[in-house]
């Protein structure tokens, strides 16, 4: 008899968090929540985690025998949060305040199953080299960054402002994999078909 996995929702219209949950080797379908997610919270890490729950506590309470899984990202410099820019002139103002800077990542991680609840945040420092103005207005201009928290994707024409990254790629993206992988795989769902980390060979 086949083994049966509770079925996965994905609490995200992200196209970066469906892609990288599809490299995961896992089926799933997406529902994305309609709640506010706003949050009078400053302080960056507790804020994605915050934000990940929001996100999918509505979608768990719509399907009570799935895993739901949601993510958020957090941008902040020098504690500063940054969201995601309203306009241009904005994004340019926060590329601005990042370039030649270290700032900070985070991506909460929320998954729910069985009235269960269970978060996790992924942090990663992201090092933007020194940007001139003519940069700085072309990637405003692009549009990459109006929908991304700090106002751009280093997964597309974004990754030509950073210098340096210290952390997981992927969390910078949107949904880090080993937070993914680890809360996945502690629910009963196997990712690459394994349902724990397998001990390399000596």
């Amino acid at each position: 008899m086949a083994a049966q996995f509770p079925e996965v929702v994905l609490a995200s219209g992200s196209p970066r968090r469906r892609e990288l949950l599809t490299l995961l080797g896992v089926e799933f379908r997406v529902q994305v929540s309609g709640e506010d997610e706003d949050s009078a919270e400053t302080d960056p890490h507790r804020l994605a985690a915050e934000l990940a729950a929001l996100k999918g506590r509505s979608v768990a309470a719509l399907n009570p025998d799935a895993l739901v899984i949601a993510s958020d990202t957090v941008v902040a410099v020098d504690g500063v949060l940054l969201a995601k820019p309203v306009n241009a002139a904005e994004n340019a103002d926060f590329l601005r305040q990042l370039s030649g800077r270290t700032h900070q990542v985070f991506t909460g991680v929320s998954v729910f199953l069985n009235s269960q609840e269970q978060t996790e945040v992924g942090r990663t420092d992201v090092t933007f080299r020194t940007l001139s103005e003519t940069e700085i207005d072309y990637y405003a201009q692009s549009g990459e960054g109006l929908d991304k928290a700090g106002g751009y994707g280093v997964q597309g024409l974004g990754q030509a402002l950073v210098s340096r990254i210290d952390g997981e790629f992927s969390n910078v993206v949107g949904f880090p994999m080993s937070v993914v992988i680890g809360l996945l795989r502690g629910h009963g769902v196997p990712v690459w078909g394994a349902l724990t980390q397998e001990a390399a060979p000596a």
